[in-house]
């Protein structure tokens, strides 16, 4: 599959590049060249900004599970993800990794997630018998982390801030209807691959618990201020992270585990997980390069804004729709067309909100993919693309109804 998508890419920004040439716009070579280029430098700095993190966390999530602080937090969700993963054994050591990875995610501490995530995708390697082909159970993690509810965003509820939004935080709640659909969305079509049945009292009663604590916190939030909701999701996130690292260190060594020297055998693992990670970061980054400096991105904007015009459809969400198209495959460049959009058309208009309730709603897959399945040389990830963007398209489609019903 990833070989075929990769191909595809090519493909597609070559043929945009001829287009671009027959239009007489000879600027797209160097633009081209300076994209190949620019893809090396940026997979070695990410691989490389991440060695410090990744290091510190693979250390102190192995003491962690020396000291038996991580197998209590997996206990808590085990019963949900069992259902979830019928592959893994009850008690596995991935089910901590992979409940804590996914409580980063909705508390939008991006630094401990895809750390804690690379963990739990090692861990749930050690269960495949074929070691180049995902399994189901990787499979789904990925699926949850490309469409993983945040559930404070407060990254956007910033750049809205500095675009001059009247109230920034006021797109939470379409943010969060239309991650809570995309995360659905990738559930449900998991599911359906992998014929897991969710009619099950585990699976209503965990959704039922889940679903009652966000409506909770949606009625709580909504009394505060913008300020008042930045400060609690910050003190919340770094106050949740320091408790996890002091649990693991203190316990372990009343435990007396040799805790300085179980750190440094994670952190030496966590060192060169993140070499192992250029070459994949490398090969999703330079193509997606090649296609946003060929203009094949803008190519399909232009088609989807003649499509609408055509059957005589509401065009303002495509104003919006860069940072959509862009988010599966570069973070930085959505959060570049968001401000762009915000900027030309108004923090407070309809794409400027809709630009934003994109970002904060969506992942970026391709990376998501690339990094994880890479970290533990997968090759063939199975359903997993179709799975990941269906959850992607799932949020877009909602994000743009959500921002219709409440700004149309």
């Amino acid at each position: 599959m990833l070989n075929r998508i990769w191909y595809f890419f090519f493909v597609t920004a070559l043929f945009a590049i001829c287009v671009q040439l027959f239009n007489g716009n000879l600027e797209v070579l160097s633009a081209s060249v300076t994209a190949l280029f620019n893809s090396a430098k940026l997979a070695a700095e990410i691989a490389l900004s991440l060695i410090g993190v990744l290091s510190l966390w693979m250390g102190l999530m192995r003491v962690g599970e020396k000291a038996g602080v991580v197998s209590v937090f997996s206990r808590i969700f085990e019963p949900l993800l069992s259902r979830l993963m019928p592959d893994v054994p009850r008690g596995h050591p991935a089910y901590g990794s992979v409940t804590m990875n996914l409580t980063a995610n909705v508390l939008g501490l991006d630094n401990a997630a895809t750390p804690l995530g690379l963990k739990a995708m090692q861990d749930l390697q050690t269960l495949n018998p074929n070691k180049t082909v995902a399994t189901n159970a990787q499979i789904l993690f990925l699926v949850l982390n490309t469409s993983s509810v945040t559930l404070v965003p407060v990254t956007v509820f910033l750049y809205r801030a500095q675009q001059g939004a009247e109230a920034p935080a006021d797109i939470f709640l379409p943010i969060l209807l239309a991650t809570s659909a995309s995360t659905i969305a990738g559930v449900l079509v998991v599911a359906l691959f992998q014929r897991l049945s969710l009619l099950n009292a585990v699976v209503m009663g965990y959704g039922a618990l889940i679903f009652g604590s966000i409506t909770a916190l949606v009625f709580y939030l909504g009394t505060l201020t913008t300020t008042a909701i930045g400060i609690l999701s910050t003190a919340m996130g770094n106050g949740i992270l320091l408790i996890l690292v002091f649990s693991f260190i203190l316990v372990a060594g009343m435990r007396k585990v040799a805790v300085y020297d179980e750190f440094i055998e994670g952190a030496k693992e966590g060192f060169a997980q993140s070499i192992k990670l250029i070459p994949y970061l490398l090969a999703m980054l330079l193509a997606i390069g090649l296609l946003r400096a060929s203009g094949a991105l803008d190519y399909l904007l232009h088609l989807i804004s003649v499509i609408v015009s055509v059957v005589g459809g509401d065009t303002r969400f495509v104003d919006a729709l860069p940072t959509a198209i862009m988010k599966p495959f570069s973070g930085s460049g959505a959060r570049a067309m968001m401000l762009e959009t915000m900027e030309h058309h108004g923090a407070d208009s309809f794409a400027g909100r809709l630009a934003a309730i994109f970002q904060g709603s969506t992942e970026t897959t391709f990376y998501v993919l690339a990094v994880y399945f890479g970290a533990v040389g997968i090759r063939n990830g199975r359903h997993a693309l179709f799975c990941g963007l269906t959850a992607d398209l799932a949020g877009i489609i909602a994000a743009i109804l959500v921002c219709y019903q409440f700004y149309g």
